[in-house]
């Protein structure tokens, strides 16, 4: 998957780094008296990968904005900046997608280069929208006025899904996973059964002995 991260951004992230793992110990008494002391010590787990990529798409969107011409704020952001942002990423794709005219359109494994361009992958590009949406909402903005999830982007998305899976020759359709198959209950015998059973040995036993 590309790194979308990758575009160029002078917003220092000092200003949303989460304090990596720290071990914080005191100690009461001295060298000599060691049993005697006591140590406590605080352990704040460091951001996961999923987090770190959140906070650095975020603040790559935001350098974007204050780059735009003309400069553009978060409430004044909408589906269609979202779609310039996107397009403004493709310069930094790492994925060939064959045009038309290309004749390795739609093999998955071209058999020599061609000067097609490189452009981000379609599941590079849902994942930052994901990321982007959810960081959108951390930072105080109301989920129906999200721009991330405007109608113009997920459409944007699903026709980049569809040209790139033609034109890579692969398919972005989820696998159903069959259900697996129950096992068949063993029948077991019922009681009334083996009573059954036992009263009529016995019956016959019993009648073996008279005669």
């Amino acid at each position: 998957m590309d790194l979308v991260s990758s575009a160029p951004t002078n917003t220092p992230s000092s200003a949303f780094e989460t304090p990596s793992a720290l071990a914080i110990s005191t100690s009461n008494g001295t060298g000599a008296n060691n049993s005697n002391s006591t140590s406590t010590t605080a352990l704040i787990t460091s951001p996961s990968r999923y987090e770190n990529q959140k906070r650095r798409d975020w603040n790559t969107f935001c350098q974007y904005l204050r780059n735009h011409r003309p400069p553009l704020s978060l409430p004044m952001c909408s589906g269609a900046h979202v779609l310039e942002f996107l397009r403004y990423l493709d310069q930094f794709g790492k994925t060939k997608i064959h045009n038309h005219s290309c004749p390795f359109f739609g093999l998955p494994n071209p058999p020599a280069p061609c000067p097609c361009p490189l452009r981000q992958a379609w599941g590079s590009l849902d994942a930052l929208i994901g990321r982007l949406r959810a960081a959108y909402e951390e930072h105080g903005g109301r989920p129906e006025a999200n721009p991330f999830g405007a109608r113009a982007v997920r459409l944007y998305l699903r026709e980049v899904r569809d040209f790139q899976s033609k034109a890579r020759g692969v398919s972005y359709d989820k696998k159903r996973k069959r259900p697996k198959p129950r096992p068949t209950p063993v029948p077991t015998p019922t009681t009334s059964a083996t009573t059954t059973s036992t009263t009529t040995s016995g019956t016959t036993s019993s009648s073996a002995t008279l005669s």
